[in-house]
């Protein structure tokens, strides 16, 4: 007889799991059996006392095989099936750049994705603020437009890896979204399910994401490439740099604004591009469309300037319906918020230090995240014109610009974006300047050559 509860007190006591006994809690996510008490209180003790690989890859495993698995071979689709997943960062919209760029080149990528999570925002959460996009098509329309299209950016239907789906909202709110394991089956589960050929993670480190440190960072890129590979998956994982906002905005519909600028040859933040590039030529690599990252860098840069990415995107958004020229007019289409207000320095310099973390944190309290799993979101506020460290500031440099719901909601998030971002004075500036995340790489490390060679 399965009692959630004693699955509980042997992994709070440190105690290692079995299969049947994991296996036995995933399906009771599914079937209600495991309350959110004892949903929260397993994510707390795994949190704390940890899962051995064996365990890893049967919690893994169970979850992926909680609802459906795909199988592209009957499509036909010519190509590799890839996908990245990123472990969270304030600002990052790299997905949108992704799966376009990658369809532009022969790849084929259904991207299930996630909503918000803690302070980061989430993918799905930035496509529902375009009218009519339907983030949760039902299987055979995600086929029909993957094939089509070359790719399609939705989350997990009921379908799809549905214990996670219930896991991930309660971590969300019960202070256990840090777990190394919980991440790893959470993450694979939904790529597996999704019937992959390569995966590519980016996994985040630095102030703004969950794995603060690059050691931290090291363990959790290194533990999804094993638990990954040892499922028959080719993968590889790029350590990025989170000790910034990627990009210039924060905030739902003002990140679908910076993605389609970047992809219609607007301005783009460098960091975002840099990022965006590796993990995409590393994608074509592992797939087979691409020899080495170089030429697929190459490949990809083309397909941005001749506007094939674009249309990907654009092609994408219209046949899960969103309009048709969004491209062409994102303003008359993407929600705005009726109080913008700039915050500025109360001295000139160069931004010395961001605490990205606390800048996510301004953006759910304006509402553009939760707190509740039923919460809803507002998806025209968040940051704009995010300063990044090196920049200068001051009467015509602002540190970020606001956008909320009310005059109220503005004052306090400007008061946040000050307390977050150290200016420096005169005799800092320059030093300041050269250690721009503007100026650097952002790709830190490259994990899992050897394990997909």
């Amino acid at each position: 007889m399965f009692l959630p509860q004693e699955t509980i007190r042997r992994k709070r006591d440190g105690l290692a799991l079995s299969r049947d006994e994991i296996g036995a809690f995933v399906s009771g996510l599914v079937d209600g059996s495991v309350g959110d008490a004892q949903a929260a209180a397993f994510a707390m003790a795994t949190l704390l006392k940890g899962m051995s690989r064996d365990e890893r890859v049967a919690l893994t495993q169970a979850m992926t095989r909680s609802g459906r698995v795909v199988d592209w071979r009957a499509d036909d689709l010519g190509g590799p099936v890839l996908d990245k997943h990123s472990t969270g960062g304030v600002g990052d919209k790299v997905s949108l750049l992704l799966a376009p760029l990658v369809a532009a080149c022969g790849g084929f990528v259904p991207m299930i994705s996630g909503r918000g999570l803690g302070h980061t925002g989430g993918t799905l959460d930035k496509l529902d603020s375009i009218p009519g996009y339907d983030s949760r098509p039902p299987l055979d329309r995600l086929r029909r437009v993957v094939k089509a299209q070359g790719c399609a950016i939705v989350g997990a239907t009921d379908e799809i890896a549905p214990a996670d789906r219930r896991l991930y909202a309660i971590r969300d709110i019960s202070g256990t979204v840090e777990s190394l394991d919980l991440i790893t089956a959470s993450i694979l589960s939904k790529k597996l399910a999704a019937g992959l050929d390569a995966l590519v993670m980016d996994v985040k480190t630095g102030n703004g994401a969950f794995a603060a440190g690059r050691a931290e960072a090291s363990a959790l890129a290194d533990a999804l490439v094993d638990v990954g590979t040892g499922a028959g998956l080719k993968m590889r994982a790029l350590i990025t740099d989170m000790d910034a906002v990627l990009g210039t905005t924060a905030g739902n519909a003002l990140e679908v604004a910076e993605a389609i600028a970047a992809l219609t040859g607007g301005p783009t933040d460098t960091r975002l591009l840099r990022v965006t590039l590796a993990l995409s030529a590393h994608l074509l690599v592992l797939g087979g469309l691409a020899d080495d990252v170089d030429t697929a860098t190459s490949r990809l840069q083309a397909a941005l300037a001749d506007g094939r990415a674009a249309e990907r995107f654009q092609a994408m958004v219209g046949d899960l319906g969103g309009p048709a020229d969004l491209l062409a007019h994102p303003d008359r289409y993407l929600p705005q918020a009726p109080v913008v207000r700039p915050v500025l320095p109360d001295r000139p310099g160069r931004v010395h230090r961001i605490d990205t973390r606390a800048l996510g944190l301004a953006v759910i309290a304006l509402g553009g995240g939760r707190t509740q799993p039923t919460d809803g979101i507002d998806p025209a506020v968040g940051l704009s014109a995010v300063a990044a460290p090196g920049a200068p500031v001051g009467p015509d440099g602002p540190l970020a610009v606001v956008h909320a719901r009310n005059a109220q909601m503005a004052e306090a998030a400007a008061d946040a974006v000050a307390a977050a971002v150290i200016v420096a004075d005169a005799r800092e500036s320059d030093s300041t300047a050269e250690q721009s995340p503007r100026n650097s790489d952002p790709v830190l490390a490259v994990r899992g050559h050897a394990s997909v060679s």
